[in-house]
């Protein structure tokens, strides 16, 4: 710090604390910089910056609970990719994405989710080849490119969801387009 400079620091708790402990301060602390030439010490201002904006999340996935259900998979836990039509699941906590008709689609969430998601294998129903247009199931295929799936009917499908960590809900109209994601 610049001898020229002093610097008021308050936590949250209204505490304040010893001005040499400005550069470990928590991001919630509060940081005002007094004295005659306000900002002309880069470190306290840029301090003062992060301290005063916190930061956010400005890329890759942004909502909240999506996130929170992501950091609770762990190693060969799964999560379903659920179609608008999929039935309500009361013991699994479900995260609606849902906004209109095809917004968004369960390819787009599993290309958003490829980012922060290894994932092992998929489980579809083997009902999604016939019950869709070729186009619209070359479209939520696409997403899958370079992934293992497993094929199976929508039945035995299903028996595997009670055991997923979460469900997250998409406005996709694709019959039978769920998937089980199990991470890696």
């Amino acid at each position: 710090m610049n001898a020229r400079c002093t610097y008021d620091l308050t936590v949250a708790s209204g505490a304040a604390l010893p001005a040499r402990r400005l550069f470990f301060a928590p991001a919630s602390a509060k940081i005002r910089h007094i004295g005659d030439k306000p900002g002309h010490c880069r470190r306290a201002r840029a301090r003062l910056a992060s301290a005063n904006n916190p930061a956010m999340l400005k890329t890759g996935i942004l909502n909240p609970a999506v996130l929170s259900l992501l950091a609770r998979v762990r190693h060969t836990n799964t999560l379903v990719i659920a179609d608008r039509g999929f039935p309500f699941w009361p013991e699994i906590e479900t995260v609606d994405l849902s906004l209109v008709d095809d917004v968004p689609t369960v390819a787009q969430v599993v290309t958003a989710l490829r980012e922060n998601f290894v994932i092992g294998r998929l489980f579809a129903a083997e009902e999604v080849k016939g019950a869709n247009a070729p186009d619209k199931l070359d479209r939520h295929l696409a997403a899958l490119t370079g992934l293992p799936i497993s094929f199976e009917p929508h039945v035995g499908f299903k028996k595997r969801v009670p055991h997923a960590i979460g469900l997250i809900r998409t406005g996709d109209t694709a019959q039978y387009g769920n998937l089980i994601l199990e991470s890696a």
